[in-house]
């Protein structure tokens, strides 16, 4: 009995490769191509990405953009996969296209504004440089969701399960294990300032997984191919927002309306650490200086040649807000030139 017992399971596990093999050899259980695109892998920083597959790339960042989470029921319907919210997946592909530099705007906020209020109630050292003005504003606001997942037994399973059958009734069962599994999602983007929806793209994958069944041979050596199966969705819907990030790029890629001017990722992240806290000032705001006698430079440096002195109380009108070297440009009686930012208050 024990030698017919392991002649059989020989003959499933035959079957089971060569059923394996039929789908490989017709394409069954490759992602297909239009549909989708490879999973989301690798990891990206300042100075590039590395491992990502599929990814379209830009020479420069065409934005801000935050990532919002997606509704409580998307979270919930993922969650009956094992599968956690997808906005970490998305910021690391957004990231590694270098299209669009990622802000903060999730969980990790509220410890920003944690850090920002000890800093405000005089907790941190001197010197932290931490207050205002200091944030990259979001040019765009995305959020993902997914329209729907699903597992499909019939298709390319039926057919290789009908054929195995003849053979082996085992064998045939395991083959109707080929599943096509499909996932549509979806990504809206809103202009942070205007609130407008400038751009709506779905994404889509579809893929046949073959699955070797734990209940059938136990928890043994097979069990590594049933636990595949079981994270397989999620490989699926990273495909599927992969294959929509791709329709987002290329939609703000074709319209050089949308795109915004910002720094790059290199830069932004090193003027974090730079940028003198304070006011955020804008062009047209009226500033007055904090004390008397304030300098009026003719460049945004220390060395700088004097024009004049500005008197406590006088109005200054703002012509860049973006500041320089800790200093802004501005227009005043005594002409126009470039006053230290923190000596500066904001009407």
């Amino acid at each position: 009995m024990a030698a017919r017992t392991r002649a059989l399971t020989l003959v499933v596990t035959a079957a089971a490769l060569a059923a394996a093999g039929q789908a490989s050899a017709l394409g069954l259980t490759s992602f297909k191509q239009g549909k989708g695109a490879s999973p989301v892998t690798g990891s990206a920083g300042t100075s590039g990405s590395q491992g990502d597959a599929g990814l379209d790339h830009c020479d420069k960042p065409m934005g801000a953009m935050a990532v919002v989470e997606p509704q409580d029921f998307v979270v919930q319907s993922l969650g009956r996969y094992g599968l956690q919210s997808p906005v970490q997946l998305i910021r690391m592909m957004i990231q590694q296209s270098n299209c669009f530099i990622v802000v903060e705007r999730g969980l990790a906020m509220q410890n920003m504004q944690q850090e920002r209020a000890l800093a405000a109630s005089g907790q941190m050292r001197g010197g932290s440089n931490m207050g205002g003005g200091q944030m990259v504003a979001a040019d765009f606001v995305m959020t993902p969701s997914v329209v729907f997942s699903e597992s499909n037994a019939g298709g390319g399973g039926a057919v290789l399960g009908g054929l195995l059958r003849s053979v082996s009734p085992v064998a045939g069962a395991i083959a109707g294990g080929l599943k096509f599994k499909e996932a549509q999602t979806m990504m809206t983007v809103v202009d942070a300032r205007s609130g407008v929806q400038v751009v709506a793209a779905e994404g889509s994958t579809k893929k046949a997984d073959f699955a070797l069944g734990a209940s059938l041979f136990g928890g043994g050596a097979f069990g590594g191919l049933g636990a595949y199966s079981n994270t397989n969705e999620g490989k699926i819907i990273a495909a599927a927002f992969l294959d929509n990030y791709k329709k987002v790029v290329s939609t703000v890629k074709g319209d050089e309306s949308l795109q915004r001017s910002v720094g790059t990722l290199k830069q932004e992240a090193a003027a974090g650490g730079s940028t003198t806290a304070g006011a955020v000032f804008n062009e047209g705001d009226v500033a007055t200086p904090k004390i008397g006698n304030v300098k009026l430079l003719a460049t945004p440096a220390d060395t700088a040649k004097v024009i004049g002195t500005i008197a406590k109380g006088a109005e200054l009108i703002v012509l860049s807000g973006k500041d320089q070297n800790g200093y802004i440009n501005v227009q005043g009686d005594a002409g126009s030139g470039w006053v230290k930012k923190i000596l500066m208050n904001k009407q």
